[in-house]
């Protein structure tokens, strides 16, 4: 029953959200609207900055819902391209929340359900350094990759509707992935940073053949393929 009505409510909040902004989503707006007593609200939530991260992390759950169905295909940087779409069209489909989604009420804090999605994108990134498409580690690429389309998403949200202009998502898109990737294999044959990944990659995910390595050596030679990929 709570976790009904948890969810009646963040529906309902959701809905104000995404119609008039942030700043109506009160705690007395929510709980008329939800046809609760404020109390009752307060039980749930706390107050209204609860409300509000709630209601951040219940809009994270359908983006990555949204994420986690896009199929993946046999070229891991097609799907980066597709992922970068997906997630600047999710920020103009719902603006207020993806605002809310990527604020935040300190320095140095994460928005809520923030590493999900970049676990997501991590997937992603070992997939292309497994095939040897990647130029530099997944752990760099990830962050440029989250830092640039978050920029950019939260740029083109907060354009005017005659004024925005998706050429700027794509071209800083094909930018950053022309340089964190290489061609595929048949064009272009992988560099020795790209190879040097492709190992560690293996060898993180345990697909690589058993070798006679110490956890000591295996970790050294870890250090050295990072070095390698620099």
């Amino acid at each position: 029953m709570k976790d009904r009505t948890r969810r009646q409510v963040l529906d309902v909040a959701a809905d104000i959200l995404e119609r008039d902004g942030a700043q109506a989503v009160s705690t007395r707006a929510v709980a008329a609207a939800a046809g609760i007593r404020a109390a009752s609200l307060y039980q749930l939530f706390g107050d209204k900055d609860g409300l509000l991260a709630a209601l951040a992390a219940h809009a994270f759950d359908r983006y990555l819902a949204e994420k986690g169905a896009l199929a993946h295909t046999d070229d891991p940087v097609a799907d980066l391209r597709r992922g970068w779409d997906a997630h600047v069209d999710f920020g103009l489909r719902h603006p207020a929340a993806y605002l809310l989604m990527h604020g935040t009420d300190r320095p140095g804090r994460r928005p809520p359900a923030a590493a999900a999605a970049h676990d997501l994108l991590l997937v992603l990134l070992d997939r292309a350094a497994a095939a040897g498409r990647l130029r530099v580690a997944p752990a760099l690429a990830a962050r440029l990759l989250q830092a640039a389309v978050s920029g950019v998403t939260t740029a083109l949200v907060g354009a005017p509707d005659d004024d925005r202009d998706l050429e700027v998502s794509a071209r800083m898109r094909e930018t950053l992935v022309a340089s964190l990737t290489t061609g595929p294999p048949p064009a272009t044959e992988p560099g020795l940073a790209s190879r040097a990944l492709a190992l560690d990659a293996a060898l993180d995910a345990g697909h690589a053949p058993a070798a006679p390595l110490s956890p000591t050596e295996t970790a050294l030679l870890r250090d050295w393929l990072h070095r390698l990929a620099r």
